[in-house]
């Protein structure tokens, strides 16, 4: 989403709401700002879907030393605030002082919306604070040291009245178990699915291939994915594993099982692919592979579901609530049964239309609409807390 092609603001609606019927929302567009992982897409979609609801005024902040990267981001019609200081500090500060305040960071606003796990502290907005995941505090070892931050900013959010959002009951349960807020304060509203164009170019890898995309990272569990792919190759000589997705802080892993098989030339690494060649990736290939350890939600299934392409994942987190019955699912670690899912997925052709059926049903109960819909009656409820 750009200034220059991104969808008008609300205000321009016929009928729009007035005064108290129109809730002006306080986005936070930081997660937009370079290569967007899966949190982007959630923000964009978001953030997109509001701005064509009549009844919201959506305006956005970032907070980050590259504040005028997001500015790009957003459409010029749309109210911008960008604070120029480092990320970082202002967290910290949030986390022992509760300053700076949203009104300073976001401007005036019905409801501050945090994207990423934190979110301002307000004297009069309503505050919302979206958790992912909390890979964080489950599984610490697999985090960075910014991640490992993300408990304490939530809990710090919710002292402060911020309600909780997340994107599955399992996130939801975990908010609950592990951070200790009350359940009245968690809701959840799941995502809706990016958008997965059908391509007008051919894909950078020549077919056939078993995708993977995401990010680098310990939980994504490459390494296993790796080993499930040398059991197929003995008999599989012209089947590829491809793997797109920004380098992370599992690089190292991933090279290692690579080189340790000697899968050099049978593994393709293509690093972050921009939309185009995502959508390409998707639709030729022959199977979706997601062998993640923990996620709290999980875009690439539904995206290969929308482009008629077999999943197979792993009962991890909140996959499982997510992909229903449009996908095999094996338990994570194991890649002997990760390796016969997916040689039933590219080789049982009743078992393939089923998925692809299956998972196209799935894909529909999923929509930016509905999201933006239960996200504003989450808004509202946030209000009615605050009072007047």
């Amino acid at each position: 989403m750009s200034s220059r092609s991104g969808p008008a603001a609300p205000a321009g609606h016929p009928g729009a709401p007035t005064g108290r019927d129109l809730l002006t929302v306080a986005l936070d567009v930081l997660p937009l700002v370079g290569q967007p992982s899966g949190v982007g897409a959630a923000c964009r979609g978001l953030f997109e879907a509001l701005v064509e609801r009549p009844d919201v005024e959506v305006s956005a902040y970032a907070v980050t030393r590259r504040s005028f990267l997001a500015r790009r981001e957003v459409p010029r019609a749309v109210r911008f605030r960008g604070s120029p200081v480092p990320t970082s500090l202002v967290q910290a500060a949030w986390r022992l002082g509760g300053l700076p305040r949203a009104e300073h960071l976001a401007g005036p606003a019905d409801i501050v919306h945090g994207t990423n796990f934190a979110v301002p502290p307000s004297r009069r907005a309503a505050t919302v604070v979206t958790v992912h995941d909390l890979t964080s505090a489950r599984y610490p070892e697999l985090c960075t040291r910014a991640t490992l931050r993300y408990p304490a900013l939530v809990r710090r959010a919710v002292d402060d009245g911020a309600l909780v959002h997340v994107p599955s009951a399992f996130v939801r349960d975990e908010v609950v178990d592990l951070l200790g807020v009350p359940p009245d304060r968690v809701a959840v509203v799941a995502w809706g699915v990016p958008p997965v164009e059908e391509p007008t170019t051919t894909p950078p890898v020549e077919p056939p291939y078993v995708l993977a995309l995401g990010t680098v990272e310990p939980r994504k569990d490459y390494p296993t994915l790796v080993e499930a792919f040398f059991e197929l190759s003995a008999a599989e000589p012209d089947l590829r594993l491809v793997v797109a997705g920004a380098e992370g802080w599992a690089t190292g892993a991933l090279t290692d099982a690579v080189s340790r098989r000697r899968l050099e030339d049978k593994v393709v690494r293509l690093g972050y692919v921009n939309e185009q060649e995502r959508s390409a990736l998707l639709w030729n290939a022959s199977a979706l592979a997601y062998p993640s350890l923990y996620e709290g939600f999980g875009f690439p299934p539904l995206e290969a579901m929308a482009a008629g392409v077999p999943v197979v994942a792993t009962r991890a987190g909140g996959v499982p609530e997510v992909v229903g019955d449009g996908a095999l699912l094996v338990e994570p670690g194991e890649p002997a049964s990760l390796a016969g899912a997916i040689r039933s997925a590219l080789h049982d052709e009743d078992l393939r239309r089923r998925l692809v059926a299956a998972g196209r049903r799935r894909v529909g109960s999923f929509s930016w609409e509905r999201a933006a819909e239960e996200m504003v009656a989450l808004y509202r409820a946030a209000l009615g807390r605050r009072g007047p």
